[in-house]
């Protein structure tokens, strides 16, 4: 009697369970694109689960600090634009790969789509500042970029591929984040040309 008790609770357990993951799953969600929108210290809880639909009471029973909120969202924001390039890359022929990651990188569309582009470039400047699990997701983020950029060179493996790989990542990072930053269309325009000519060679 008791076995049949129990087993007839677990519906309601596996149901509340999955509710709490959805929700979870909606707070981060929500919160990648709100700290690239508008950064780390202006995304705040209350605003973060207004939008997810969710009370403000609520927060602490998924996260123990706005900190791990802000990590994880640090870690989805990455996720999703690691997967991006790589959808890029993955549709390309192989020895035009790292060229087609490039322009889409730094084309008009993604400048203008801050809060779901590249997080490296819409919260740089702020993650020094950050709570060490933010940075921590972020320096794996910059590594794995790093990773990703130079898998595409004819050489990986070899300390040259990784070299051209830093100063690529640094390059394609630093143009967006000043194109975003100037004021005038046609200077940010010229960063971004100006920075593909210097890279797409080295892709070939």
């Amino acid at each position: 009697m008791m076995h049949i008790m129990r087993n007839a609770k677990h519906p309601k357990i596996n149901t509340r369970s999955a509710a709490k993951e959805a929700s979870h799953e909606r707070i981060v969600s929500v919160a990648a694109r709100a700290i690239r929108r508008s950064g780390y210290d202006g995304t705040g809880v209350a605003d973060i689960m207004k939008e997810a639909g969710l009370t403000h009471g609520a927060f602490y029973a998924h996260f123990a600090s706005r900190e791990a909120m802000l990590a994880e969202a640090a870690t989805r924001a990455c996720a999703e634009s690691a997967a991006v390039v790589a959808g890029v890359a993955a549709g390309s022929p192989p020895d035009q790969a790292m060229a087609a990651m490039l322009r889409a990188y730094l084309s008009p569309e993604h400048r203008e789509q801050v809060e779901v582009g590249c997080p490296l470039a819409a919260l740089g400047s702020e993650t020094p500042r950050q709570a060490p699990e933010v940075r921590r997701a972020t320096t794996r983020h910059v590594k794995e970029m790093v990773d990703f950029v130079a898998r595409q060179s004819p050489d990986w493996g070899q300390p040259g591929a990784h070299e051209r790989a830093l100063a690529t990542v640094a390059t394609m990072v630093g143009t967006l984040l000043l194109a975003r930053v100037v004021d005038e269309p046609a200077l940010a325009d010229s960063f971004c040309e100006a920075a593909l000519k210097q890279l797409v060679p080295v892709s070939h």
